[in-house]
Order: structure tokens, then sequence, then C-alpha cells
């Protein structure tokens, strides 16, 4: 019993090893994880989720308790001009799963539409949620943004 539980454990940090991952054991046999994703790994993440190829330049700049998201989108009638695009990320927790809400979502003070902002919501919340290799045996208790990085902590059972 304790060679399963040592295999989850390796496999579950190794699958982390793409993020900071502090590892501790409970008394109950589950182990609590806490993952931490820097700046340039969420920029990372927020591009290859909105997977638009007219938008250009992500930056994403970490505040206490939420994202702010800016760039450029080529504009698709004239490629050599761009407008601003930016919007404001809010993470959270529910059920146990990862939730991403974007506001203020505009470009060139123009709001983007919801079913875009939508997408882009389910799309972050499940690449966060995977970032590393999420288990399904993990279930999230909490997130908090800083302005050095995500963290989240997990409970992971056998």
């Amino acid at each position: 019993m304790n060679k399963k539980i040592l295999i989850t454990l390796t496999l579950f940090a190794l699958l982390l090893s793409a993020c900071n991952a502090n590892i501790q054991r409970n008394d109950d046999g589950s182990f609590t994880v806490e993952t931490t994703i820097g700046q340039q790994e969420l920029q990372d993440i927020i591009s290859s989720s909105i997977a638009d190829p007219l938008v250009q330049d992500i930056t994403v700049s970490l505040q206490n308790g939420y994202v702010l998201v800016s760039g450029t989108r080529q504009r698709l009638n004239d490629s050599s001009k761009t407008d601003t695009m930016s919007f404001r990320l809010d993470l959270g927790v529910s059920n146990g799963n990862l939730t991403a809400s974007i506001s203020n979502a505009q470009i060139d003070n123009y709001a983007i539409d919801e079913a875009r902002i939508s997408n882009w919501n389910q799309t972050i919340a499940n690449r966060l949620s995977n970032f590393g290799g999420r288990s399904e045996n993990a279930i999230l208790q909490s997130v908090s943004i800083t302005a050095s990085e995500v963290k989240m902590i997990w409970n992971v059972t056998r």
C-alpha cells in the first residue's frame, strides 16, 4: 500500500516539475500540494489560451488578488495597424476546480464579445489547472495571486 502512495506522489511530483511545488503528507494519508506559477509561465498559458494569431505581445502584470493582461491585436482588414487589447483576470475556486473570470475586456475601448470571453475563461482555467499535469485525484483548495506569483493549494488523495 505504501508503495502505491509513493508511486502516486512521485508521478504527481514529476508532473508538477514545470512549476514550483511543495508537497506535504497529511495525517489521513492524503497530500497537500502547493504549486506556484510565475509571471512568465502565466503569460505563456494566457497567450496560448487566447489562441488568436492576430493577438500579439501579450503581457501579464501580477497584482495582489488579480492579473492585468494587455496586448495588441492586428486589424483583420489592415495588418499594418494594431489595436490595444486589455482585460482583468480573477482566479477562484468552485467545487474543487479552478475558475477564471475575465472582466473589463476591451479592444481599443470596445468591449470584447461575451462568447469569446467565456471561451477564454474556460481555456485559461483548464490550462492553469493542468499546468504541470494535475492528477484526477487532486482537489483545488485555494488560489491566491500576489505581485510575484499565482499560488494554488491542492489536496491529493490516493
